[in-house]
């Protein structure tokens, strides 16, 4: 699949006409329209104006290939997160609500709890061993510094993963070291936490969890894995459309350079110093004479004009 069409088609082609005329005239193509400028992203010629012109060190960044598709796989993640952060910050809101509550809670619990476990019996359902009433019960014996201190840890996870969430999808260095950080804290209470109990949810957390600090080690080089920011850096320089053509004009320029100095190399057809041309006679030595040592070359005539005898002919 090339991520670089399926990004361009999803948000269109990104064009840049370089102030440079040099590089102008690599990214750029006539047509019958008109001119084309290259995409920097798929490569594709697009007739038109260009999106943007200015100076190439101004030029946009962007994601080619693989990093498209490393920014596609990201974002994925960054979902994950914020759906994690919305489903704490509402939980830290219904703790902190809980608070303030507990007195209504408690004396409606006490009301309708007798008719409630009556209904649940009668349908073959013990109340009293219900895990969630258990939790309310409990809850309610807690202090009010026990709860707010859950809120503003919920609240305080909440934050954390809204944070993860948004360094991932904007695909920033920082967002992908805070969320490795961040992440790779936790695995080790998730590993205890299964060796209690194995469930479902605790394997589907770890494993995402797990992923995803893999993913930022290998694919984004981060703490110096194979070769770190400076290789990670220099793969995308290689992808770029637009450094590829500054590197080719530079490579032009320096070509140009050695053939111009002196004691460079000489244009095609000219002769260097102390060395003939092709096709005349070497220095000491007569054109069409014999060579050196008095023989005449093979196939020419002796003191002829130097041209092959012709088949037959007679000498």
């Amino acid at each position: 699949m090339d991520w670089g069409l399926l990004a361009c088609g999803r948000s269109g082609h990104v064009t840049y006409a370089p102030a440079e005329a040099e590089l102008r005239a690599r990214l750029s193509a006539p047509t019958a329209a008109g001119p084309a400028w290259q995409c920097l992203r798929c490569g594709t010629f697009v007739p038109g104006e260009p999106n943007a012109a200015g100076p190439a060190a101004a030029a946009p960044d962007v994601r080619r290939g693989k990093d498209v598709r490393g920014a596609f796989i990201l974002r994925i993640f960054a979902i994950e997160r914020y759906v994690r952060a919305l489903v704490f910050g509402v939980a830290a809101f219904a703790v902190w609500r809980f608070e303030y509550a507990r007195a209504s809670i408690e004396q409606t619990l006490d009301r309708e709890y007798p008719a409630i476990r009556t209904l649940m019996g009668q349908l073959g359902y013990d109340v009293d061993r219900s895990k969630l009433v258990g939790l309310i019960r409990h809850a309610l014996t807690l202090s009010s510094t026990t709860i707010s201190l859950i809120a503003a840890l919920l609240a305080g996870y909440a934050v954390i993963e809204l944070i993860e969430g948004t360094g991932l999808w904007l695909g920033k260095r920082w967002g992908e070291y805070f969320a490795l950080i961040a992440t790779s804290l936790g695995l080790p209470y998730e590993i205890y936490d299964m060796s209690t109990k194995i469930t479902v949810t605790r394997v589907a957390f770890f494993a995402v969890n797990l992923a995803l600090v893999l993913y930022l080690v290998i694919t984004r080089r981060l703490f110096g894995v194979r070769g770190g920011r400076t290789a990670y850096e220099a793969r995308l320089r290689s992808e770029s459309i637009l450094q590829s053509a500054a590197y080719a004009v530079a490579a032009e320029r320096a070509a140009s350079e050695r053939a111009a100095a002196p004691g460079g190399p000489a244009p095609a057809g000219q002769a260097v110093a102390g060395q003939a041309p092709a096709g005349q006679a070497a220095a000491g030595q007569a054109p069409g004479g014999p060579a050196p040592g008095g023989s005449a070359p093979a196939g020419s005539v002796p003191g002829g004009s130097g041209e092959p005898a012709a088949p037959g002919a007679s000498r």
